[in-house]
């Protein structure tokens, strides 16, 4: 554990600006083609609570400093340990799940891209494993990780009801004519799709709901077996 507030608050101001810059790229302001559809994405739901996480902690870290520059700078460990995971699932499922399906290669190396979805998720882990005091998680936090992702699918049904479009997909009518029809899809990755998959959308999300409890599991394990107690000595 890192307790020297300045090397801190340069990390955790850094990651603000760097993850704010990929989201504000993802969405289009440096190209004057905003696009605030953006947001009903988990990707950009979880970025947000990210740099919220990371504005907090550089504020709490800065006005720490007026007791001086060594010192604990590790604030609220289970909600960084939570924030990690809902971000470290962004990261796998979409390299995982949604880059494999032909993506243009173009984005995918885009620095908007990587911020967002590789990035910003490793920051929120390296913020956790520098700077959070060991052994202050408790068991049932690794259950708190799975609320971000239950919201979200809630609030896909949400939007389901609601009528919202996410975009619409070209397809033929049938195997047999060459007309294309519009089709409205209303859910926004195809793993949650119960209009398409029916009941197969509720195994898609139990799985990545295991895979939040694995990783959550780990950094618990992790933080109570391999990591050591705040040493005495300042570094």
């Amino acid at each position: 554990m890192i307790k020297n507030r300045r090397i801190a608050l340069l990390f955790r101001a850094g990651a603000f600006v760097f993850a704010s810059v990929g989201l504000l790229k993802q969405i289009g302001v440096f190209s004057s083609s905003v696009s605030l559809g953006s947001f009903m994405y988990y990707t950009m739901q979880s970025n947000l609570l990210a740099i919220a996480l990371f504005a907090y902690l550089a504020s709490k870290t800065a006005k720490s400093l007026r007791e001086g520059v060594y010192g604990n700078a590790g604030w609220h460990p289970r909600l960084g340990m939570v924030c990690a995971v809902d971000l470290l699932v962004t990261l796998v499922v979409f390299w995982v799940l949604l880059a494999p399906l032909g993506m243009p290669p173009d984005y995918l190396l885009s620095f908007e891209n990587i911020t967002i979805h590789t990035v910003t998720p490793l920051l929120c882990l390296f913020d956790y494993i520098l700077f959070a005091p060991a052994r202050r998680l408790k068991y049932r936090d690794v259950y708190y990780a799975c609320i971000f992702p239950l919201s979200y699918v809630a609030f896909t049904g949400i939007t389901r009801l609601t009528g919202y479009v996410y975009y619409y997909e070209d397809v033929l009518s049938s195997p047999y004519s060459s007309y294309i029809e519009r089709i409205p899809v209303r859910f926004p990755y195809y793993f949650l799709d119960f209009d398409r998959l029916g009941l197969l959308a509720l195994v898609f999300i139990a799985v990545i709901l295991a895979f939040f409890l694995l990783i959550s599991h780990l950094i618990y394990w992790l933080d109570r077996k391999a990591r050591k107690p705040p040493p005495t000595s300042q570094i």
